[in-house]
């Protein structure tokens, strides 16, 4: 079922019609009696009858007419069935025996509760997603499924968690796409797994976006063990790298200068000393020899 529109019409000049009409059918009403008066008699049913149908059928026919809201829809329908959408907006007139029911095409955002599930890696994490989304089929939304406000919350929570099983929540190695570390990429994913199941809705996703992310409490503290342990690992590793740069390219200025002549004993030494220096966490203490090179 898809949407379609409905046959409407702009409802002031139907308005006025109307009015104008039962203007007309008030003074005929009025004339009829007026001339009975003056005859000195009853009007007759059958004078009466006109004026008093045709005024109920112009009552009738101003329950055709409702206000439609920026951004609002009205879908129609007939005994049942779907006659149609009105999406323009201002007063408008219809069949009046069609039903009218608002849905609203206004941008609306939904944000999930904090989800307790496992990461790839089975690591247990929180984890909650805001989504931004607006009704573009009306009929869908309508007849398609139960309650579509509902239906985009429930929907919306199983996707983040099909989503978060998908992805582990820190890639160590570096390379792979993780919760923590490819924010867009998982968000586009995320935003993917929502429309996917929210397309028979007639529910568009505008986006859709992580809000929360953490380790459930329970592993917090190791985990956090675990990410200090890694940045101090990195960070020695990126140390060792500067450190033996240095060392390089001391020895090779000194032989180049022809400082002093090194043999592979006196290189090693002196490449032990300077890593110390430069790896070490704290100050070294030097140790000045006053007498010969050996």
């Amino acid at each position: 079922m898809n949407e379609r529109k409905a046959l409407s019409l702009p409802g002031i000049p139907v308005l006025l019609v109307l009015l104008l009409t039962l203007g007309l059918t008030a003074a005929w009403f009025i004339n009829t009696v007026s001339t009975a008066a003056q005859g000195h008699a009853e009007p007759a049913f059958g004078q009466i009858i006109g004026p008093v149908l045709l005024a109920m059928l112009i009552f009738f026919l101003l329950k055709g007419l409702f206000a439609v809201q920026p951004n609002v829809a009205r879908v129609m329908q007939l005994f049942g069935r779907y006659a149609g959408t009105v999406r323009e907006q201002g007063l408008r007139w219809t069949n009046p025996f069609y039903s009218r029911n608002a849905v609203s095409l206004r941008v609306r955002n939904f944000e999930s509760g904090k989800l307790k599930v496992n990461d790839n890696d089975g690591n247990p994490i929180e984890i909650g997603a805001i989504v931004v989304w607006q009704v573009v089929d009306t009929a869908e939304a309508v007849f398609m499924v139960d309650d579509y406000a509902n239906f985009v919350h429930v929907q919306t929570e199983s996707a983040l968690r099909q989503m978060a099983t998908s992805y582990p929540y820190d890639a160590h190695d570096g390379v792979s796409i993780s919760l923590r570390g490819n924010g867009p990429e998982v968000n586009a994913n995320l935003r993917d797994e929502v429309q996917e199941r929210l397309a028979k809705a007639g529910v568009e996703v505008i986006e859709a976006r992580i809000s929360h992310l953490a380790y459930a409490q329970e592993i917090a503290q190791a985990m956090l063990q675990r990410q200090q342990a890694s940045a101090i690992v990195a960070a020695r590793t990126r140390i060792v790298e500067g450190a033996v740069g240095m060392v390089e390219l001391a020895l090779d200025q000194l032989r180049e200068r022809g400082v002093v002549e090194l043999d592979d004993e006196r290189k090693a030494a002196m490449v032990s000393n300077l890593l110390v220096v430069l790896c070490g966490d704290r100050s070294t203490q030097p140790v000045v020899n006053a007498g010969s090179l050996y």
